[in-house]
Formats: structure tokens, sequence, C-alpha cells
């Protein structure tokens, strides 16, 4: 499943940085795939290795995993340390970035990327009667859209990350670029986030008021994203916990673990006995994130 092609939504198909940024996607040599989802310019040559490496490259500002939703864009944000050796990293057509895959780095299963090149400032530029070597801290953003680029096969912690370097070298303005012109570096197989599939949890606890020493009916209903419908689906034989948290306290105690249905669904029963707050806690799992649903009060007669 391929990476949809698009750009910065506030940028023009025709401006020349557009361009070079789809250029500098097409000529990545990391990610052959992500090329094939542009209108491709005939490649005649092979780009060569740029001298340019990469370090503390952070992703997601280290948290171990992203949730994403059905149909919200999720902006992941990323920095790193670029090092050039004799490369102009102030030109206007020398993009660098980071980008998420799955799979292998030659043939990824799915590449997720930004819509728009990461920002770099210069930390340090040391000169000697052989080179030149610059320092530069960048950030950005992986731009993810769920109902173009996602699939349910895409949960879990499959994820590695790739940071890249592109230098067009001014074959960006010409309409049969010359590739061994252009200079191309990446390192792949870096940590990456785990992408989970965004959950919910409701809860609703009657009747309200209660009788003391009486029945409360506590249901609920655990769902989560399914990224091949755009829709929520239940989370079906999954162990939730029963919580209860009186009132006035700011802690809630675990009464019960209760199993959701086929469908998702939540329904137990507990003897009431002081006015309080009751709720629906799930874990988690390495494709969901965890979530507690807001407490629903009780007043006890």
């Amino acid at each position: 499943m391929a990476a949809r092609p698009r750009g910065a939504p506030s940028r023009s198909p025709r401006d020349p940085a557009h361009q070079d940024w789809l250029l500098a996607q097409q000529v990545k040599a990391a990610h052959p795939a992500a090329a094939k989802a542009f209108a491709a310019p005939s490649v005649t040559a092979t780009p060569y290795p740029l001298a340019v490496t990469f370090s503390a490259v952070k992703v997601n500002s280290g948290k171990a995993a992203v949730p994403v939703g059905t149909t919200a864009t999720v902006h992941v944000p990323y920095s790193f340390t670029l090092t050039a050796t004799d490369t102009d990293v102030t030109a206007a057509d020398f993009l660098t970035g980071v980008d998420l895959y799955r799979g292998s780095a030659t043939t990824p299963a799915n590449d997720l990327y930004g819509d728009n090149p990461a920002t770099c400032s210069i930390t340090s530029s040391t000169s000697s009667s052989t080179s030149v070597i610059t320092t530069e801290t960048c950030k950005g953003t992986v731009d993810i859209y769920p109902q173009d680029e996602l699939a349910t096969v895409d949960a879990g912690a499959k994820w590695h990350t790739v940071a890249w370097a592109v230098a067009l070298n001014g074959q960006g303005s010409v309409s049969n670029p010359d590739m061994s012109k252009v200079g191309v570096a990446q390192q792949t197989g870096l940590a990456a986030p785990a992408l989970q599939r965004a959950s919910r949890l409701t809860v609703n606890a009657s009747p309200e008021p209660v009788v003391k020493g009486k029945t409360v009916t506590i249901v609920g209903s655990l769902t989560r994203a399914n990224w091949d419908t755009s829709k929520y689906a239940g989370y079906s034989t999954q162990p939730v916990k029963l919580q209860f948290r009186k009132k006035g306290s700011s802690t809630y105690t675990t009464l019960k673990t209760v199993t959701t249905s086929s469908s998702g669904s939540l329904k137990t029963t507990y003897k009431a006995s002081v006015d309080g707050y009751w709720r629906y806690s799930f874990a988690g799992t390495s494709t969901t994130p965890a979530v507690s649903a807001a407490g629903d009060y009780v007043d006890v007669k």
C-alpha cells in the first residue's frame, strides 16, 4: 500500500519549491515505492551518494506510540541533527526530512512522510584546507492521513524510521533532470513509534439516583478505529476494569474485570453503598491505546 501523493495544502502545484519536494520524494534511494506514487520523470542515471550523516533522530518526542483515528490528520513531530561535508545545505533545493516505513527499506509495504521537508538551522560550520563541515538541527512532521494511507494491517510496532537528504543541484527546475547530478543520503532502520488504532470507551450507570444497597447496572462500549472502513467498531473479548471513585476522593478503585462482547459492549452490576463515580478502564494492547471512560456519577439515597 503506497502512500498517496500529496503536497502542502498552502502551496500551488506550480510552486517551484513544491515541485522540488515532489522530485525529492521520487529520488529518495530508501523508498522506491514512494516514487511510484508520482508521475516520475524519465530517469537516465543514478544519483550520487551525498556526504551527509544523521544523528539524534527522535520521532514523536520519544513517545512509544501514536494513536490515529479514522479521519483527522495526525502530525507526528520529529527532530534530528544533520552533518554535511562539502554540501551546500543552504541551497533552496537541498531537502531533508524523516519518513516512517513498514517492511523493507528498499520495498516498503507502506511509507508515511511529511507534507513539507524539515526546517533546519545551522549550529556550526568548520572549514579546513580540504573540506567544509556543516552541522544543523532539523525538525518537521510526518503527516498521516488515515483514510488514504492506513489499513488495519498497519497497526502495531511494525514501523521503522528513515532520515534522508536530497540535493537536487538545480535539476528540479528542468523538464528532464539528470539524476547523476542529484545527491541522495539516507539512514534506514531507525526506531519508530507504534501506530495504534485510536480507542473510545463509554459508561452509563443506572438508576440515578439509587437506593442504598440496591443494584446499579453499568453498561458501556469499547470501540477502536477501523482503518479499512474509516469508522469506529467494537473491540471484542477484551478485559476491561470496572472502577469506582467515592464522592470527595480522587482515586478510582477496581471492583471487577468485565469482558467485552463480540460487538464491544459491556454490562455488569454492583451494589450501591455511597455516592460516587462509576467508570470502565481499558489497559490497551499493542495495536490499541489504553483508555478510561469519564466517570458517571450516581447519587445514593
